[in-house]
């Protein structure tokens, strides 16, 4: 048989290609890119396929040595403890010595001591029939008889005695085998050691030794040995194979003579923060009893139950696994993306958190309503502020803020918001929702079907500003309800029905938020149609469910299991079929709210989306880009600066002051000018007292009204 090889100088130009190939497709699977090395390295014969990619960075090596080094202080502290155990090492020594001489010593003293038992039995033999030859008054025959048996028990007796002395030296000479091959090792181990090394060596060989012994009495006299497989992962910090299974064993989810099937090892997360598996569960045994086991299987874990985030596969029986090595989400809060952001676009997805596996969790509020509930200071109201700050840097979207405990939570928003409540009054939510039914609904109907659809999209706001998307946030539904009457309630709950309903495909998206929404807090026929739901901390299971849906608490998505230290924190669900998951909402302090909202502010003022009552009027008038129009807005101002002792502006100013005024904002107006701009009665025209002394001058009412004549603004 010959092996055929390639010579170098012709090289197959079918592997060549196939090399070329793989090298110059980036998005080939055995491409490897690392931080450490930016360029594509080919693995072409995919050596590393089951290896993340982060483990080949300093970063991941890093992670990894701190998690190996953690796990060598807890490994040398087991062993300490073990040692006054019967799997102690000293313990291991002893049995190994005992079994050493045991073997040594071999069965031949068996043999031995049964050789000396028939020595015994010949010569107590002999004896007799000696004693019973040595009788004189025996007859001659009987005497002749008895002489006979005597030499023949005699005869017995020697071959006894050989037999003996036989088995004996044979017993030694085995045992003198063994020995010297039972010792020669050691001796061996010794003499090299010292040649080699010295005393140095002497005690390597010496613990060579004490090695050897261990491994020959690991076992215990009842047969067993030891092993880790009862250690938790809450002591050792890393997962195995077969600990996963003995997990879900202990926690009953599978039968003893069960296994899980793994479909990824066993990883440590680039993070360094966790360990994570997908696995398939023995055939027949669905998801869910998994998912209600989970504080059997923390407990099986060794770890708290916030520790454990058990999540549904791609199909039935698979789960994916991740165990937290400390509690997550425990720490300072990730500063929130919107900082970093000029301006937002709502009809795009918005980051809202961060999961466990620390990605950020982005949500798509065009068309979809939400529901963000849990138990006073869970963090709703941060919650809420990842959405409403969103939408206040678009400068497009309208905002209707109500909030029914008459908190501080929204009053920041007052001057970008369309419409608002900070009261708790039911007859302005009242009159926000029926504006929002009225006006914005009709409108942006109309809207739809001047673009010959049912709904507003992002395509239909890129070609017409006119289309736009609205938040609506109703904070504390149920102070509303017990502040109104009930006809006034009947209609706050058919409004906002309508609204959820039929808005949502208008770009009317509405957030909910409660302590616990329940029938009374929102109505059911609401709640059900909110699709995005966040639920905080809470109290109960059924608190969890109301939020979630009902089941959730019991499939293991229970917010009860949520701590107090974790605020901000809840299980986040993105949609009716969407599964649901641990996350860590944004949060922006009192600070960086401020800094969003007056960026917000810039955004809307430069675009003129603002309010009608957030913008000033001499900021109205200047956007006109009238020269008459910004006199009259530096007049404004004038007045407005020189405001009484109540802060408000002065009713009367002089001609003088006025054109002064205007000459520091760069504005060259003479008093002819002024005066035919402002007209004035003969009354306007008496002279006033002013500093001392009698002048000309203008009321403040006389600029309004040519502000409302000529350009119908102000009050």
């Amino acid at each position: 048989m010959s092996i055929e090889t390639t010579p170098a100088s012709s090289p197959d130009p079918e592997w060549d290609k196939l090399v070329a190939g793989l090298s110059g497709t980036a998005d080939s699977p055995l491409l490897q890119k690392t931080d450490d090395t930016p360029v594509n390295q080919p693995d072409l014969l995919g050596d590393m396929p089951l290896t993340p990619e982060w483990v080949r960075t300093s970063a991941g090596w890093r992670t990894r040595t701190e998690v190996g080094r953690v796990n060598s202080t807890r490994a040398f502290r087991r062993w300490v403890r073990r040692q006054n155990t019967e799997h102690g090492h000293t313990a291991q020594i002893f049995r190994g010595v005992r079994r050493t001489f045991l073997w040594i010593q071999g069965t031949e003293g068996v043999q031995v001591a049964t050789a000396r038992r028939e020595v015994q039995q010949a010569q107590a033999d002999y004896k007799a029939a000696k004693w019973g030859h040595d009788k004189r008054l025996i007859p001659g025959p009987e005497k002749q008889k008895r002489r006979g048996e005597m030499e023949k028990a005699f005869a017995g007796s020697v071959t006894a005695m050989t037999k003996y002395k036989s088995t004996r030296r044979d017993a030694r000479t085995r045992r003198a085998i063994r020995g010297a091959f039972a010792l020669s090792p050691v001796a061996a181990a010794e003499g090299a050691g010292l040649y080699l090394a010295g005393g140095t060596g002497g005690l390597i060989a010496t613990g060579a030794t004490f090695a050897a012994l261990a491994l020959i009495g690991r076992r215990t006299t009842g047969g067993e040995v030891y092993t880790d497989r009862d250690a938790k992962f809450g002591d050792t910090r890393k997962l195995t194979d077969t600990m996963l299974t003995h997990v879900y064993q202990n926690a009953r989810v599978i039968n003893t003579d069960d296994t899980l099937s793994l479909l990824t090892p066993c990883t440590l997360t680039a993070d360094g923060q966790a360990w994570e598996v997908i696995f398939d569960l023995p055939s027949g045994i669905p998801t869910k009893k998994a998912l209600t086991a989970k504080e059997a299987v923390a407990g099986a874990l060794g770890v708290a139950v916030q520790q454990l985030n058990q999540g549904r596969g791609d199909r039935e029986g698979r789960i994916r696994l991740r165990v937290s090595l400390n509690l997550p989400f425990t720490g300072k809060p990730t500063p929130g993306p919107l900082l970093a952001v000029e301006s937002v676009n709502l009809w795009q997805a918005i980051p809202m958190g961060v999961n466990l596996r620390g990605q950020e969790v982005s949500t798509s509020w065009v068309e979809r309503s939400g529901l963000f509930g849990g138990e006073p200071g869970a963090g709703k109201s941060a919650a809420a502020n990842d959405l409403l700050l969103a939408a206040a840097l678009d400068p497009t979207v309208s905002l209707y803020l109500c909030d029914g405990k008459a908190g501080a939570d929204v009053t920041p928003f007052e001057q970008i918001a369309a419409m608002y409540d900070t009261d708790g009054d039911p007859e302005r939510l009242l009159e926000i929702l029926q504006h929002i039914w009225d006006v914005e609904i009709p409108r942006r109907r109309t809207l739809a079907k001047e673009h010959g659809s049912r709904k507003l999209t992002a395509a239909m706001a890129a070609k017409d500003p006119r289309v736009n998307l609205a938040v609506l946030l109703v904070d504390e539904w149920s102070s509303y309800g017990a502040a109104a009457d009930r006809k006034v309630r009947e209609e706050l709950e058919r409004l906002l029905r309508l609204i959820v309903q039929q808005g949502r495909a208008l770009g009317i998206i509405t957030l909910c938020a409660t302590q616990k929404p329940d029938s009374d807090s929102v109505p059911t026929g609401i709640r059900d149609i909110l699709s995005i739901r966040w639920a905080m901390r809470c109290l109960t299971p059924q608190a969890s469910d109301t939020i979630l849906g009902q089941g959730y608490a019991a499939a293991g998505h229970n917010a009860q299991d949520i701590l107090k230290s974790q605020r901000g924190v809840g299980i986040y669900m993105d949609g009716e079929k969407a599964e649901p998951e641990l996350t860590r909402g944004y949060y922006y302090d009192d600070d960086e709210v401020t800094l969003l909202l007056d960026r917000a502010y810039e955004l809307r003022a430069k675009v003129g989306t603002l309010p009608a009552g957030a913008v000033s009027l001499a900021d109205q008038l200047r956007a006109l880009g009238d020269d008459h129009a910004n006199i009259l807005a530096a007049l404004v101002d004038a007045f407005d600066v020189r405001s009484d002792s109540e802060g408000r502006p002065v009713e009367w100013l002089p001609g003088a002051v006025l054109i002064e005024y205007l000459a520091a904002s760069g504005m060259d107006v003479s008093a002819d000018a002024l005066g035919r701009l402002v007209v004035r009665t003969e009354e306007d025209k008496v002279k006033r007292a002013w500093e001392g002394s009698r002048v000309f001058g203008y009321p403040r009412s006389r600029v309004m009204a040519t502000v409302r004549d000529r350009f119908g603004l102000g009050e």
